[in-house]
């Protein structure tokens, strides 16, 4: 080797070593660009509605946004984020005490079910949203795996929240019919909502009731019209036709159930999509977009994936049926795996409406504690809400954070993108907190939520019972 040829060398080992920490550490950190992720959400972007799709080799593909930062004003985001935390914690508590009631066989009719006048504070989810045409009217609706009855406000409505887009009007749908109260249809609604199904007087009609446990809720009763997804159709979809309804849904018409009971879009529409569904959520920034991807049958064509996609089971669980467990074997903490007794017990949920990544607190504790291992030497700032875990950051024009793996059953991982580590209660990063939670209880059920799901395609592939990972820059 001639010296320059060798001392070429030297310099680009010298180099890399330096970049990337002896071609070792960019598998066990990853940098945080505090400055740059601040400067992207100091713009308003334009409105949501109205938003792209298109076909591909038989997938149909809805560009999805991030609803809280799609118009007007983010002057108050310091608020927003704070909400979002505290509605994503009465989120929580509800599923919780939702699969506690399914397991003790509990369930109520819709005459039973109290709807408060009042749903108290509002408050704020991170939610995905997506815009579908319903009885030839447009409508922007929430993307949610943790739901299985798709809604939309309905004229003429007794009690709506202000919404952007027109109230759908089923009287000028063609193709809008009532689902009748003594039809299997109705029946389903148990599964589907957890109340049962009520008759009016005439039986012409099937009531429903969906309550979110923090005062919000919708209420109605179930129709069928022609649902158009991009340039696909569902003829005859089952939807609820809310004309009472309550909370902390704005910015969208609605909800799309994508759970897995008879209800759902993705049961009602399996023939079409074949039981295979995905996602790439966008991060928070004001020009990020994702994509909802329906059928294609798990084709990586259509995808931007940057990594192998890897499968892990879907676990069973007859009970909570609706919902989709998979079995966590681990947690990677920059390399460091986490393992114990309580992995694997009973399953952890992975869920596009919750936010933040809850776990028992057995396995919280070794998370948290590995992670302030690797973390350290920045300010501690109290912690704040659901997370305990937070630091002053706002001296910093970037930061090294440890990698953060979800490991599960059949060697699948998915690793947590890099702004999905740390959550943002005041923007300017003067408190940046951990963003995974303690669940109070270890018996109780773990939760991925969407926060860690940021830039990362993760496949629902109901017929052949698993869900996938892979890294992906979300766009459309």
């Amino acid at each position: 080797m001639s010296l320059w040829t060798y001392s070429t060398f030297l310099l680009l080992f010298i180099l890399l070593t330096s970049t990337y920490g002896a071609f070792g550490n960019a598998d066990k950190e990853q940098i945080l660009p505090l400055k740059r992720l601040q400067r992207t959400q100091q713009y308003n972007n334009p409105s949501c509605h109205s938003q792209n799709s298109r076909s591909e080799n038989g997938a149909t593909i809805l560009e999805m946004k991030h609803k809280d930062y799609c118009s007007g004003s983010i002057d108050n985001m310091n608020r927003n984020l704070q909400k979002q935390l505290v509605a994503d914690d009465i989120r929580v508590r509800s599923i919780q005490a939702d699969i506690k009631n399914i397991i003790s066989g509990k369930i109520e009719t819709s005459s039973q079910t109290q709807i408060p006048i009042t749903s108290g504070v509002k408050l704020h989810s991170l939610n995905y949203i997506v815009t579908v045409t319903l009885g030839g009217q447009n409508a922007t609706v929430i993307v949610d795996t943790g739901s299985d009855l798709t809604w939309v406000q309905c004229r003429p409505c007794r009690l709506c929240y202000i919404q952007p887009d027109p109230l759908f009007n089923p009287s000028v749908s063609p193709t809008y019919r009532s689902v009748s109260c003594n039809s299997a249809t109705c029946q389903s609604l148990q599964s589907a909502t957890g109340n049962s199904g009520l008759c009016g007087t005439d039986l012409k009609e099937c009531n429903y009731v969906v309550s979110y446990g923090d005062g919000s809720y919708t209420r109605g009763e179930l129709g069928q019209d022609h649902l158009v997804l991009g340039s696909t159709s569902v003829e005859n979809f089952v939807f609820g036709c809310g004309r009472n309804n309550k909370g902390l849904f704005g910015l969208a018409s609605g909800l799309m159930g994508l759970g897995r009971s008879n209800l759902s879009l993705i049961s009602q529409a399996s023939g079409i999509f074949g039981g295979v569904f995905s996602y790439c959520l966008p991060s928070t920034g004001t020009k990020s977009s994702g994509s909802l991807v329906l059928g294609g049958d798990s084709d990586t064509s259509i995808f931007k994936n940057a990594t192998p996609i890897s499968y892990t089971r879907m676990v069973a669980n007859p009970q909570l049926f609706s919902f989709y467990f998979l079995n966590i074997t681990g947690i990677g903490i920059g390399g460091v795996s986490i393992q114990g007794s309580s992995f694997g017990k009973s399953g952890i949920m992975i869920d596009s409406g919750t936010v933040i990544t809850r776990l028992p607190p057995t396995i919280y504790k070794a998370v948290k504690a590995e992670f302030l291992k690797q973390f350290s030497g920045y300010p501690i700032k109290p912690g704040f809400s659901i997370l305990d875990t937070c630091f002053d950051l706002s001296a910093y024009e970037e930061v090294n954070i440890p990698t953060v793996k979800m490991q599960f059953e059949g060697g699948a991982e998915m690793e947590v993108d890099v702004t999905g580590v740390l959550y943002f209660v005041k923007s300017d990063a003067s408190q940046v907190c951990l963003a995974i939670s303690s669940l109070q209880y270890d018996d109780e059920i773990g939760i991925i939520g969407n926060y860690q799901q940021k830039n990362t395609r993760v496949i629902y592939d109901i017929k052949q019972s698993r869900v996938g990972f892979a890294k992906e820059r979300c766009s459309f």
